[in-house]
């Protein structure tokens, strides 16, 4: 083969190497400790995951423990999340508060009290605790409140996680389950497709706006939950994302793109993806949130249903 071509080869290979779909699988409010008690201390979410065979990591609410009353088994079920070799630990604050309304004092003490059992979980099994997420991704209601609390993080070694693709998987969940406790089976059926479709959508979204924005795809993290619509429907969309050829990276994998470098020139309290907080100004960001795949529906059904909690849809 000539020098030319074979360099030519290389260099297309190259670039299919660079061009390759990856996405790291981030789940909050590990543990959902209702929804363990519910499935008699079994985790169909975990199990799957398990069989699934791909890095993930979690944002832990130790609060969750003591929700019900069975605090030994709650604490073995994050053991058993802790241990697995393709888990990555993260800190999600004990109460889950939201920063902007129970401001700097109250949330820092939330922070380190949500790491009391998780840190000795990572010592135990050999794991960093070094990743924070922010519940309801509110960094602060202002600039004062975002610089304050990244610099109470910098000094506690925390790296705060960010995201780029959601699709509100809590608010569909609240449907799905309103359906399956009205046993209700067929539509419920329908919202977790929809759930499914929907989060495609985003990821469709998501890579053409990184096209347009970067002229490549980058390491992309999704964010969703631990809840009943993940357990049942979170395979689905990992085995749609590998037909599309997504590859599966683990978190600190997904966070050596340059891209996690740019500054965050977002200063408010809402929960946006960090692919809009890297934007640098609101028209850039409201250009691009005005044409994403619509939830309306789902957030019509959602509203009616926690309004109207007796009648049936």
């Amino acid at each position: 083969m000539k020098p030319a071509i074979i360099v030519l080869n290389l260099l297309i290979l190259s670039q299919l190497g660079f061009t390759q779909n990856k996405v790291s699988i981030s789940i909050d409010d590990v543990p959902n400790t209702r929804l363990y008690e519910k499935d008699l201390y079994e985790s169909p979410l975990l199990k799957k995951l398990n069989a699934l065979a791909i890095p993930i990591a979690i944002y832990i609410n130790e609060g969750n423990i003591y929700k019900t009353d069975s605090i030994r088994r709650n604490f073995e079920l994050l053991s058993f999340w802790a241990k697995k070799d393709f888990v990555t630990l993260g800190n999600h604050s004990f109460n889950h508060s939201r920063y902007s309304q129970v401001g700097l004092d109250s949330f820092k003490l939330d922070i380190i009290k949500g790491e009391s059992i998780s840190s000795e979980l990572a010592k135990k099994y050999k794991k960093d605790l070094r990743h924070f997420r922010f519940p309801y991704n509110d960094l602060g209601k202002d600039s004062a409140q975002h610089v304050k609390i990244k610099q109470f993080l910098n000094k506690h070694d925390y790296q705060i996680s960010p995201f780029t693709i959601e699709s509100s998987d809590w608010m569909y969940n609240r449907v799905y389950e309103y359906y399956l406790n009205q046993n209700n089976l067929a539509r419920a059926k329908q919202i977790g497709q929809a759930y499914v479709t929907i989060t495609l959508e985003y990821f469709s979204f998501f890579e053409k706006f990184c096209q347009e924005q970067y002229g490549r795809s980058i390491n992309h993290i999704y964010l969703c939950h631990d809840n009943k619509l993940n357990a049942d429907y979170l395979d689905q969309i990992v085995k749609e994302l590998k037909q599309k050829e997504y590859q599966f990276i683990s978190l600190d994998e997904a966070l050596k793109d340059p891209v996690y470098k740019q500054k965050d020139s977002y200063y408010k309290k809402w929960g946006i993806s960090w692919l809009y907080r890297w934007q640098k100004s609101q028209k850039d960001r409201i250009k691009y949130i005005k044409i994403e795949p619509s939830t309306k529906e789902i957030e019509d059904l959602f509203k009616q249903i926690n309004q109207n909690k007796n009648k049936t849809y």
